[in-house]
Formats: structure tokens, sequence, C-alpha cells
């Protein structure tokens, strides 16, 4: 005879011990789904709530096209380029002939239709709640996406700032100035993790000063007037609502997101720029060049303040001289092995008629 519990006890403990346990399981069960739940509705909100604190881009409107956007006179100095076009109004007076790529409106109804969506553009982003102070000089900081305040002044003294997506091309950076801005010499802003220049814009309360040879990126919207030194670069836009725009021996590119068809400043998304930024090769070569300038005018390597870049060797300009230099050479070579028998030139000139 076997030694242990009967099988007929066995099974009675066996669905004892399952009466038991069946409801534990049960409501584990549902304690666990109930968990996933919860688990999902807290990164629904999450995500939510990081997509609602995320600024949008600022519409421009019909001012999105313009390069150049100035309110009493647009004056250039030296050969400055613009891609986009180049707009003012209620001004008349445009000086220095930059070289516009696009169309030049001059108080017209497209300038005027363009100064009133650059009102409503500056307005827009002067009313964003901010998400932090962006100091008194930009210099060596890194920002993130977001609104930045700066309650009068702002600086680029020196070196450079930089704007990083974290990964989102997507991302939006508005910095409201209360008063002015100025870049130092050769300073630049430097755009990372996917960061683009037609999601940047500058909201200025009074005027903007880009120093010599400065790389600057995003679109300017002051107040009153902006004023471009010698051989910096924008690639943006230079937007002023009621001064003057003054330029010299400047290259701006364009900054538009791919889907901003539609007229807005970075694009037309609703919590972002909208698409991917595209750069024409005449423009990557021209702002190629520019800057090779800008950086040589800011080293020192160009002397004084010179507003003329010198010619690239090589150049049409180089190689006529070459030519001229070589035919006068032959023409002497030429003369000096002519036989004296033959008469001379003046005589041979004076004998052709009509």
């Amino acid at each position: 005879m076997e030694r242990g519990v009967p099988s007929m006890h066995e099974s009675l403990l066996s669905d004892s011990l399952a009466v038991i346990w069946r409801p534990v399981l049960r409501a584990g069960g549902k304690l666990f789904r109930a968990g996933l739940l919860v688990l999902g509705l807290l990164s629904t909100l999450l995500f939510a709530s990081s997509a609602l604190g995320a600024p949008a881009t600022v519409g421009l409107g019909t001012a999105a096209s313009f390069s150049v956007l100035g309110g009493s006179t647009v004056t250039n100095t030296g050969p400055t380029t613009m891609f986009g076009d180049l707009g003012l109004s209620p001004g008349s007076s445009v000086t220095g002939a930059p070289h516009v790529l696009g169309q030049t409106h001059v108080d017209d109804a497209v300038a005027i239709g363009a100064k009133n969506a650059l009102t409503t553009g500056y307005n827009d982003a002067a009313s964003r709640p901010t998400n932090g102070s962006a100091g008194t000089d930009l210099a060596g900081q890194t920002f993130s996406p977001g609104v930045r305040t700066a309650s009068s002044s702002l600086l680029l003294s020196s070196g450079s700032v930089t704007l990083n997506a974290q990964g989102n091309p997507n991302a939006v950076f508005i910095f409201q100035i209360g008063s002015t801005l100025i870049t130092g010499s050769n300073t630049s802003v430097q755009l990372t993790g996917g960061a683009q220049a037609c999601n940047v814009f500058w909201q200025v309360g009074s005027s903007a000063t880009l120093g010599t040879g400065t790389r600057f990126v995003g679109t300017v919207m002051a107040s009153a007037s902006i004023s471009a030194n010698t051989a910096a670069t924008i690639h943006g836009r230079l937007l002023a609502r009621t001064g003057a725009v003054t330029l010299d021996t400047n290259t701006i590119t364009t900054s538009n997101c791919a889907s901003s068809a539609g007229g807005g400043g970075g694009g037309g998304g609703a919590t972002g720029g909208g698409g991917t930024e595209t750069t024409t090769p005449a423009e990557a070569i021209k702002l190629a060049e520019a800057t090779k300038l800008a950086e040589a005018v800011g080293s020192g390597a160009i002397p004084g303040t010179t507003t003329t870049p010198l010619p690239p060797i090589g150049s049409r300009t180089v190689g006529k001289h070459g030519k001229h230099t070589t035919s006068r050479r032959h023409r002497r070579q030429v003369s000096r092995h002519r036989s004296p028998a033959r008469p001379a030139l003046p005589h041979r000139r004076a004998s052709f008629t009509g």
C-alpha cells in the first residue's frame, strides 16, 4: 500500500486552491490591464503637453518672399546680392543698385501688402509666451527650441551662438528683444540637430546691426531699422517696419521651408516649420563665396573696410590683362625682325584711303 495523500484528497485540495486563487488571478489581470491603460494615457498626455509647449512657426504671409523689406529707404554699397524680393513702403528711395534675383516692389500694392503682413508677423512673435531668458550676450550659448526673451538689448559679442533642434527639423526658435540686436565682427549663428534657418525668428524692438563679416541666420523683424555691415551674410530675411535697411557687400539667401508655399514664415505647420528647407545650387555657391569673403574681412586678411571683394584668381579681368601683355610683347618682337627696306608703319597707314 502506497503511502501519501490519497488521490481523492489530492483532487479536493487542488480544487480548493483553484477556488481560492482564481479571483486573485482575475483581479491581478484586471490591475495589469488597468496599469497599461494608465501608462498609455500618461504617455499621450506627455506627448500632447510637449506638442502644446512647442512654439508654432511665425506666419509671414506675403512678406515671406522678400529678402529685404524696408520702411523709409533701402541703401546699398558694393556688390550686394539677394535671392528673394526687394520691397520698400511707404518710402520710395532705393540707392546703390543691389543685385535682386527676385522682384523689386517700391511703394506699390505688393509692397504695402507685405508690410501689413510683416506687422502681423511681428506682433505674433512679440506676443508669444516665453520659455526663458536669452541673457544679454549670446556668445557661447546653446539654445533648444522655444521662445527666449531679452528685456532690453541683445548682443552677440564674439564667437558664435548655437541653435540645437534636437533632431526635430520643424523646431522653431523665437527671440524677443526689447530694444537693439547687435552682432560683433566675424560672429556667427550655428544650426545643429536639424535646425533650419526658415524656423528662426528675431523680433527686435528697435534696430538691428549685423557686424562686419557676420554670418547670420533667420528672419530679422525690426521695428525700426536694420544695418548689415561689410560682407555680412544672411541666410534669411531683413525686414524693417518703419526705418531704413542699409546694406554693404552682403549676400542674402532665401530661407523657405519646403512646405511654405502658402506664405508662412518658416512653413505652414501649426506646431513647427512644416518641412525641410532646400537650398538651390546657385544659393549654395554664392553663400560659400560670401562666407569666404566674410571670413577674410573679419580676420583682417583684407585691410580696412574694403567694400569690393578681390577678383578671384583666373577671373576674366586677370585673363584679359594677360592677353594684352602677351599681345604687346608679340608686337615688339615682330617690329624688331621687320626688314629695314619695308616702309615704316605710319607710311603704310597713310597709303590707305576710304
